[in-house]
């Protein structure tokens, strides 16, 4: 090894201890992992063009009126909020990488049920089936991404997730469009099958198994994901020290229960809600929840105006216990309130009203443009993130409380109601307009 190998090795900070690392196998683990929220996507698609299918089959044991209809598209979320407990019990005892592996059985039975059915009820009992899965995989997946990943790319590889369950609802839509729903459940029961044979060659998570007290299948596990060129026993002493990284991965598992919990709700509900009140309630409740964080980084940094740009981002970032432990519950109050209010509306409720009110001609190319353009939005609030914390402090969160209230102006002047109508009133309500 050369000279200056032998010196990184030797544990350089933190800011030059990813320089060297190699990230395909990190890449590889990611896809394999992300091939569940892909079967989540399907999961959540799979309805959309087979309830139409269903209720004009000739088969009469099988055919669904509008009551069954509605149960065979919401049931999945009730499965969905099982799996999520399920999932927060096994992501500790037996490992990230066997729930996520334990949840392709499930996830394959509830297609193959589907399949076979010979009544109404076995075509609900592998739609919870595979809400089961959804819900270990929602839950385990980003907790499995974050705890493998690096610094550097953790952001990029967990924003992959919610890309992934989108593009799964787009790809039972096309898919819908020339496949039988038998056929189209196959479909949908591979990707849940790659994941099982991919899973099965990559590594558990160096943070689960350092909290076994497994040190050299850790070790063994950063070799493979950092590749031989990076201080494997530095990063391992890392994860040891960092008890607050512990907590963050505690909350995700938090988030992502309380995300299940509420797109549950939502599904159960906008039936008779209606969708644009789901949107005005989630649009207020992510509005306060922000203005809530905001206040909350204001109160933190009450020196903040004092601070460099550079001090500021840290700060935010890295938020301690301290001084501010007796306004934390102010943090958690407002985290637990914007992961509540986005997946009870503004989570949920846009992919299906996109495919209601797109005419059938121009459905999967605007369907397209609308991912396209909820993904670069995306995009740029993330990469954008950091600036504008460095130009407007907490402002910034005072920033997003105002585009939440725009959201519901938007919502009560231009977004349809299409509860209770068919995609053709819908469709004509359009052209009138």
């Amino acid at each position: 090894m050369a000279a200056e190998e032998s010196q990184y090795l030797l544990g350089y900070p933190a800011s030059d201890a990813y320089q060297r690392v190699q990230n395909k196998k990190l890449y590889l683990a990611t896809f394999a992992a992300v091939l569940g929220p892909l079967s989540f996507g399907f999961v959540l698609g799979y309805s959309s063009p087979v309830i139409p299918e269903l209720r004009k089959i000739n088969d009469p044991t099988l055919r669904l009126d509008s009551n069954q209809a509605s149960w065979f598209g919401s049931v999945v979320t009730l499965g969905a909020a099982a799996g999520g407990i399920l999932g927060g019990y096994l992501v500790d005892k037996v490992g990230r990488k066997l729930s996520l592996m334990l949840c392709s059985i499930p996830y394959v039975s509830g297609y193959v049920v589907i399949i076979s059915a010979q009544n109404v009820w076995m075509l609900y009992f592998g739609r919870i089936l595979t809400g089961l899965a959804s819900g270990i995989t929602s839950l385990v997946v980003p907790v499995y991404i974050s705890e493998i990943s690096h610094t550097k790319v953790r952001g990029m590889l967990g924003s992959c997730v919610q890309l992934m369950v989108v593009t799964g609802i787009l790809g039972a839509y096309i898919a819908g469009i020339t496949l039988k729903w038998h056929w189209l459940a196959v479909l949908c029961s591979f990707p849940p099958c790659i994941m099982l044979l991919l899973m099965s060659f990559m590594p558990e998570t160096p943070r689960f198994l350092l909290n076994q007290n497994k040190h050299a299948e850790a070790i063994a596990s950063l070799q493979f994901l950092r590749g031989p060129y990076v201080d494997h026993e530095w990063e391992c002493r890392q994860i040891k020290a960092n008890v607050e990284e512990e907590n963050s991965r505690m909350a995700s598992v938090v988030v992502g229960a309380v995300q299940v919990c509420f797109t549950a709700v939502a599904a159960l509900i906008i039936d008779k809600t209606g969708r644009k009140v789901l949107l005005y309630i989630s649009g207020i409740i992510m509005a306060v929840s922000t203005a809530l964080f905001g206040l909350y980084f204001k109160m933190v940094l009450q020196h903040g105006n004092n601070s460099s740009n550079a001090d500021l981002c840290f700060t935010l970032n890295t938020v301690s216990p301290g001084t501010e432990n007796s306004l934390s519950w102010l943090a958690v109050v407002s985290l637990g309130l914007f992961v509540a209010g986005f997946a009870l509306g503004w989570g949920p409720v846009p992919w299906l009203v996109m495919s209601e009110i797109f005419p059938l001609k121009a459905r999967g190319i605007s369907s397209g443009v609308c991912v396209l353009t909820n993904w670069v939005m995306a995009f740029l609030v993330t990469k954008e993130f950091h600036d504008l914390i460095a130009l407007m402090s907490y402002g910034t969160f005072w920033l997003f409380s105002a585009f939440c209230c725009l959201s519901v102006t938007f919502t009560a002047f231009y977004v349809p109601e299409t509860k209770g109508q068919t995609l053709e009133q819908i469709e004509a309500h359009f052209r009138r307009s």
